[in-house]
């Protein structure tokens, strides 16, 4: 019970910090701000937690994998999973708060589900290559904590991408999870429809992640299992 207590009180108390410092301190002009910011708090949450899930699930489960034989896959994968329902409770939260400011989402927050579920696929492939890999190099929980930290703030999650000159925009936007959170606030809350060049580049780059993923945790499966 306390889990998911935590999973719903989590998104609401960044939000309520970041809310007092952007809207107070630095104010912010965003319109409808505690909904950009708990929606973007929560789509950052899923990656930052799938991952971090994902990093620790084979060798949290050492134990398990040599006693009995299953598809070793299935532990990134179900860390993702549980990542995910994890977001559904806290878009609940999110629209209670829609509600409760009376907001009226546009018909284009029906990209949202797709926009959730390009994150969904990148997320996996990443957790596919982190788990492998931090059997051999435990170095990588620490460093991993060090590119999420840095990752928050390079990605639009309290903040427009506008605010910044059209040289640095280009560089951030070479992350996927840019144009993700970007897509998915204009598309919940503004109504833009989201640009094909966006949609594209983020299919092709999540995917390919996944791609690839799924290749380096086949090649790495034995060996890992040799080493745990």
């Amino acid at each position: 019970m306390l889990g998911v207590f935590w999973s719903l009180l989590e998104p609401l108390l960044m939000m309520g910090v970041m809310y007092l410092i952007f809207s107070h301190l630095f104010k912010s002009t965003i319109e409808n701000y505690p909904l950009f910011l708990l929606l973007g708090i929560i789509l950052w949450n899923f990656f930052s937690r799938s991952t971090s899930m994902g990093l620790g699930s084979i060798v949290q489960r050492a134990g398990i994998l040599n006693q009995i034989y299953f598809p070793r896959a299935i532990l990134p994968v179900s860390a993702t999973i549980t990542a995910f329902m994890m977001m559904g409770l806290e878009f609940a939260v999110f629209f209670g708060f829609v509600i409760a400011f009376q907001f009226s989402p546009p018909v284009t927050i029906l990209f949202l589900p797709i926009l959730i579920g390009l994150m969904f696929v990148l997320s996996l492939g990443v957790s596919l290559i982190l788990s492998v890999f931090f059997v051999k190099y435990k170095d990588l929980q620490s460093i991993w904590s060090i590119v999420l930290y840095a990752g928050f703030f390079l990605t639009p999650v309290i903040y427009e991408l506008d605010i910044f000159p059209k040289e640095i925009k280009e560089y951030l936007l070479i992350n996927p999870l840019a144009h993700i959170l970007d897509m998915a606030h204009s598309t919940t809350l503004t109504g833009n429809m989201p640009l094909l060049y966006s949609l594209g580049y983020v299919t092709m780059f999540s995917f390919g992640v996944l791609i690839v993923g799924f290749f380096v945790f086949k090649h790495y499966e034995f060996k890992v299992i040799e080493e745990v």
